[in-house]
């Protein structure tokens, strides 16, 4: 199965696409004043020939200056730290950096990793950006090398034609954050900018939740969907531009929480196709649009709770029972998939969860084949399915840097700690990258990406421990090395402690299209109290700092941060936390 929409696309040309680099928090008018690109591996030629590759490529150039996105990859031995290296033939002068420490002597350049991206494994990519100044010409660099070894030559020219073009607006490709930038919604980005030191994460692209029937118009007089896609098309310029849409008012709505339960009741499936997602793909299959590349979340938090919330787990809820009777979320599930991914630049993801929640072993599986059975229902096909999304509006570390699966401590195993509780996973790369690769064997298309949404799991702060926990027992070997730093790992309401995670970015380890900014930190996950309202969103006393919790997570306390508002009302208490917890650091 391909994904192109008219001829399938070259090997050749599938690796381009997921080797370019993506700088998200940039908006910034993509050029084409000059990229140097190695030899990319084809059907005849390994990556063994080739010790690295370089893609420089000039995002923007308006005559004095310049701004460039450069991703690095590692054919390699595997690195924990890196130097890239070249010079400029003009007066190219670098005056600043992100994602990487760049230092400059005369036109000689040295660029050095940064302590959160120094780990390169062998086919592993680093992606870092910059701006310069200039006069006279701004041509690429000839050659580039990484840590002394040359990655490519190019000829100098830096306007020779690209042999491996995009694909025209509306093909689908591969990855489709892959030389994108990414939709900023004003809305969030202004609330943000409004914050005390909130203008350092501003222009950060974050999801755009349709969760309910009246945001496809717009809410209160706040934007709506039509309203979103013109403004990323005003911010896209002559580049490519992902626009990131959550698809959240399943019937029935999260069966096993109450903070979030949406306006439509459990047999109102008639609704949801033709008053909720007809309405969604009537706008996006507009060709005014079709130079956009739209991501869709595919409602969160549902099929796994028909797996793992149902009767006759000790963490069943009647809801959820009756949810999987009726049959209501593979329905909607597969009628979303259908009616978006019949679009020919839409691009969706089912979510999958998150580690503490679908790691185990009697999870992980049966949740695979529950998302191939909403893929094949309603018309859908696996075809309509691009790749997942993992720890949507959740906190589960990106990786456990500190104790891994295999550690024994005293003969016990780490999967035995009170904190892992048997699971397989400790971290969301680990969990993600395990989990995509179940779902192509049991028939999910080989190319399928995953998306980890790390908006909220950076956990940093001084409490980041800097090494492992003693190793008295098990669980102070773990608990003192833990980067998550929940009391549990089923505690998921506005958690006390979270930071910002990992910068939206593309292609950041195999498998993984991209690290994303799905929910928009800021955003409450539910009311500390009840809250009257008329969105059908309930208390649930997961958000309750005083709550001693339930089987779910282990009765105990919830973790919740105090006076939260309802979901998806701005929370400044938690935004301001989020920053000075934020890893990497602001």
């Amino acid at each position: 199965m391909s994904r192109t929409t008219s001829a399938p696309m070259s090997r050749r040309n599938r690796v381009r696409f997921t080797r370019t680099a993506l700088i998200a928090s940039l908006a910034l008018v993509a050029g084409s004043a000059g990229t140097a690109l190695a030899a990319v591996p084809s059907d005849d030629i390994g990556t063994a020939a080739v010790p690295c590759t370089v893609d420089y490529k000039v995002q923007n150039d308006w005559g004095s200056g310049f701004t460039t996105a450069v991703t690095v990859t590692n054919n390699g031995a595997a690195k924990s730290s890196w130097s890239l290296k070249w010079s400029y033939a003009g007066n190219q002068k670098v005056t600043n950096a992100w994602n990487a420490k760049v230092s400059q002597s005369g036109t000689a350049v040295t660029v050095a990793n940064e302590s959160y991206n120094g780990s390169l494994a062998t086919g592993g990519s680093a992606s870092f950006g910059f701006q310069g100044t200039y006069s006279g010409s701004n041509a690429v660099p000839a050659t580039f090398t990484l840590d002394g070894v040359t990655c490519n030559v190019d000829d100098g020219g830096g306007g020779n034609p690209d042999p491996d073009p995009e694909p025209e607006p509306g093909t689908k490709v591969d990855n489709p954050y892959s030389g994108a930038k990414v939709y900023v919604n004003p809305e969030w980005s202004a609330k943000a900018a409004a914050e005390p030191g909130g203008s350092r994460i501003s222009n950060q692209p974050t999801g755009v939740w349709l969760d309910r029937t009246a945001a496809i118009n717009g809410v209160n007089g706040g934007m709506g969907l039509r309203d979103h896609l013109d403004a990323a098309l005003a911010q896209k310029g002559s580049g490519e531009m992902v626009v990131q849409l959550v698809i959240y008012n399943l019937p029935g709505r999260d069966c096993s929480a109450l903070a979030s339960n949406g306006e439509l009741g459990p047999t109102e499936i008639d609704k949801y196709k033709t008053q909720y997602i007809d309405p969604i793909a009537a706008i996006l299959a507009d060709p005014k649009y079709a130079g956009l590349r739209i991501v869709t979340t595919v409602e969160i938090d549902s099929l796994p709770n028909l797996v793992t919330n149902v009767t006759p787990r000790p963490t069943a809820t009647p809801n959820c029972d009756v949810m999987k009777a009726n049959g209501n979320y593979q329905k909607g599930v597969g009628y979303a998939l259908n009616k978006l991914g019949a679009i020919g630049n839409v691009y969706n993801y089912i979510d999958a969860g998150h580690h503490g929640w679908l790691g185990w072993d009697d999870n992980m599986g049966p949740s695979a084949d529950m998302f191939k059975v909403a893929a094949t229902t309603e018309g859908a096909t696996l075809s309509d399915v691009h790749g997942f999304i993992v720890n949507t509006a959740n906190y589960s570390a990106l990786k456990e840097t500190n104790f891994s699966i295999n550690d024994t401590v005293n003969g016990t195993s780490v999967r035995q700690s009170k904190w892992v509780d048997w699971n397989r996973y400790t971290d969301e790369l680990s969990y993600a990258q395990a989990m995509r690769d179940k779902l192509v064997s049991i028939g999910f298309d080989s190319k399928i990406g995953m998306l980890i949404d790390t908006s909220r799991n950076g956990w940093g702060g001084t409490a980041r421990p800097t090494g492992p926990g003693a190793t008295t027992s098990v669980d102070t070997y773990v608990d003192g090395g833990r980067i998550d730093r929940r009391i549990h790992l089923g505690n998921w309401c506005n958690q006390k402690g979270a930071g910002l995670g990992e910068r939206p970015q593309a292609n950041p380890e195999p498998g993984i299209d991209a690290y994303v900014w799905m929910k928009p930190p800021g955003e409450s996950d539910g009311a500390s109290k009840e809250i009257a309202n008329d969105e059908g969103k309930g208390f649930d006393r997961m958000c309750d700092p005083t709550y001693t919790g339930n089987p779910r997570n282990n009765n105990n306390m919830s973790g919740a941060l105090p006076d939260a508002p309802l979901s998806g009302k701005w929370f400044s208490a938690q935004f301001q936390e989020l920053m000075k917890n934020a890893y990497p650091a602001l």
